[in-house]
């Protein structure tokens, strides 16, 4: 695709008058990764610098279990289709809810109960980042001898230039530093719960220097043009790390005229509009993986694709027939659309049922580069590469998907089970072999059909105040059946499970907003304050 410059948009930005407007129907609402790396697979391949993998890491943003073309949906997405189709993908694949939290977890290969970030995302005006003592992935794949590119969304803190992509191990970034900005402005308002400044500025930066000449370049064409530029201007002789984080297709709902016609078809405007996003991000894969074709680097690469969190239903996103959404920890929150694709890849063209997380990409990717882990924290990623790639059983066992003891919780229903093993009261959930529980207040745990279907939704019978399920995520991946109550001994085990993961958090590091954030004070411009 061309840049979009001067194309229409349809632009529906978020809005609480929206739903009283009536522009958000009642339908039981309440709220890529895309890894290329190429690796010689010989003797050498510890070894010598040019034969390790360069690693292509492509993250889609607010992208649904529906919303992929080989899942069902109606949305057309040939060229993610194809790629997973060649290689392998992966049905049983989790990321955290929210953006910050996956993102901080791929880049560090720890779970963020483990370094503060367990509560909710990095707001624009929050003096908060991750941690600078937590080794990333771009520092580790430097000690091999990388290059490291990212382009497109940060979300990992920007309040001192210190948080910034290029001090993180990163040697170029082009995109936005916060979480979401409009596509073709590139400017967005700032605030964050209970602090509403209409503070608005541009977010979109060339390395430390803003961008002002792009507006009216949607963003999706903007960032794939980029990564194409790096791969094309790539040295052979050097392994390549290319983090593209897409914005899309986070709200706002914002696409090129042209490609929302394709889908004149759907009824449903907000989906009609999402699904023309993705079809243009499926294009913008399609467009760097044949510039990786074009410039010789695709027979030397591993590509994988994945979301960042379920998707958002309030904006035409749909994880159908899962249950809940972006935000909760229903399946319909933390099962992520992903797969592997690479001529490397010794057993292609299956489907793999091997329990993975979005934290296992920091170990397994500094595996292939032929780097060493070591000089990390403890690690809560496993190396998942054999699994992938030859399909062996997978290492990982287990996945906590979060501790917050600042989400909010709801009246209490009562049960069984004493909170002297774990507060139940607690937004928390693990997940162990086949079982998963759940306790406190996941979040809406309604199943929503996508707009196209005339299905209803389907609200739970779940009792006001209800705040522990047990689920066997293999017979009943929908979550629809509790098996609480039949199985008290499977539930004590896992709320031991919860309690000694418990025992390892740190605290939320949450901070209130900073004044000195406002884009007004730096020249109309999101940026570093401190």
């Amino acid at each position: 695709p061309g840049d979009g410059g001067g194309q229409k948009s349809t632009t529906m930005a978020a809005s609480s008058n929206l739903i009283s407007a009536g522009l958000f129907r009642p339908r039981c609402f309440l709220p890529f990764l895309l890894l290329v790396g190429a690796f010689n697979y010989g003797e050498t391949f510890a070894q010598s610098t040019s034969s390790k993998p360069n690693i292509v890491f492509i993250l889609a943003d607010d992208y649904g279990w529906n919303d992929i073309g080989y899942h069902g949906s109606v949305i057309q997405t040939p060229n993610l289709d194809r790629l997973a189709a060649e290689g392998v993908k992966l049905e049983n694949y989790y990321i955290q809810p929210i953006c910050t939290p996956s993102r901080s977890q791929l880049m560090t290969g720890r779970y963020q109960i483990h370094f503060g970030l367990q509560h909710s995302i990095i707001w624009r005006p929050q003096p908060n980042g991750l941690p600078l003592d937590e080794v990333t992935l771009p520092q580790k794949l430097k000690e091999s001898g990388y290059s490291t590119h990212i382009v497109g969304k940060w979300h990992l803190g920007f309040y001192k230039e210190e948080y910034t992509p290029t001090h993180r191990g990163f040697d170029t970034f082009y995109g936005l530093l916060s979480g979401s900005e409009h596509y073709y402005s590139h400017r967005v308002n700032g605030g964050m719960p209970g602090f509403h400044k209409e503070w608005r500025g541009l977010d979109l930066r060339d390395q430390e220097k803003p961008v002002l000449d792009q507006n009216g370049t949607y963003s999706t064409h903007l960032f794939a043009r980029k990564a194409t530029e790096i791969i094309a201007q790539h040295d052979k002789n050097k392994p390549m790390f290319l983090y593209l984080p897409f914005q899309a297709v986070h709200a706002p709902l914002e696409a090129p005229q042209e490609y929302i016609a394709k889908y004149r078809h759907i009824r449903d405007r907000y989906r009609r509009v999402y699904a023309a996003m993705t079809t243009v991000m499926d294009e913008a894969v399609g467009n760097v993986t044949n510039a990786l074709k074009q410039y010789g680097l695709w027979d030397n690469t591993v590509l994988v694709f994945s979301t960042d969190n379920g998707g958002q239903i309030l904006y035409g996103g749909n994880n159908w027939p899962l249950r809940g959404w972006k935000g909760s920890l229903w399946e319909g929150g933390v099962r992520g659309v992903g797969f592997v694709n690479s001529p490397l890849i010794k057993a292609k063209g299956r489907t793999s049922d091997a329990l993975i997380h979005i934290s296992d990409w920091f170990p397994t990717l500094v595996g292939l580069a032929g780097g060493s882990t070591n000089g990390t924290k403890p690690l809560d990623g496993h190396d998942v590469w054999a699994a992938i790639s030859e399909g062996k059983p997978s290492p990982r066992k287990e996945i906590l998907h979060n501790i917050d003891p600042l989400h909010p919780t709801r009246m209490i229903h009562p049960h069984p089970w004493s909170n002297e093993t774990f507060n139940t009261s607690m937004h928390a959930a693990v997940r162990s072999g086949d079982w998963k529980l759940l306790t406190g207040y996941p979040g809406n745990g309604s199943w929503i059909p996508p707009p196209s279907s005339d299905r209803p939704c389907e609200e739970s019978d779940d009792p006001p105040g209800k705040h522990l399920w047990l689920f066997n995520i293999r017979d009943d991946p929908e979550e629809r059946t509790d098996l609480s109550e039949k199985y008290p001994q499977v539930v004590q085990e896992l709320m031991e499970k919860l309690a000694a993961y418990d025992k390892t958090a740190v605290s939320p590091f949450y901070p209130p907003p900073d004044p000195r954030a406002n884009p007004a004070l730096h020249g109309d411009v999101w940026s570093p304050w401190e």
